[in-house]
């Protein structure tokens, strides 16, 4: 099983990802003979406690992507009313130095500024740790992520 094995940053655990149209959207571009736009290198903030992947809206504009509906979320900062965030399909790659890779050919995100409040472009939720196993070590100041 590849593993990832990462300091832990000042913000967390962080990890370089790349995001991309979806598998079927991808299908839908290459059967109207459009070009594909290329991957997305993003950085993600491991996060337990997002039930879903979150990606900054900045990240999705150069995929060309529509909203494929809305969903309500609750944060800490929504004060427990939910708040209305648009939701996309994308394709999710966590590279592995050994040259394999977390493919996730479709998966629902929700949009959420994150890159200027965080310095970060996505949060890694629980729909993607589900594929993996992840481990965080705060004595030794690193994590790892297993799949």
């Amino acid at each position: 099983m590849p593993h990832i094995t990462q300091s832990i940053t000042q913000a967390g655990p962080q990890l370089d990802l790349f995001v991309s149209p979806s598998e079927p959207r991808i299908k839908a571009l290459l059967a109207a003979g459009k070009q594909l736009p290329a991957l997305v290198k993003i950085r993600g903030l491991v996060d337990t406690g997002a039930s879903g992947a979150c990606i900054d809206l900045g990240c999705l504009v150069a995929l060309d992507l529509s909203p494929t509906g809305r969903v309500a979320i609750l944060t800490p900062s929504t004060g427990g009313q939910a708040h209305n965030c648009n939701q996309y399909d994308i394709q999710l790659l966590i590279p592995h130095p050994n040259g394999n890779y977390l493919r996730i050919p479709s998966l629902p995100i929700i949009e959420s500024n994150l890159k200027a409040p965080q310095g970060i472009d996505a949060l890694i939720g629980r729909d993607v740790l589900s594929r993996c196993l992840f481990v965080y070590d705060g004595g030794a100041n690193i994590f790892s992520l297993a799949f």
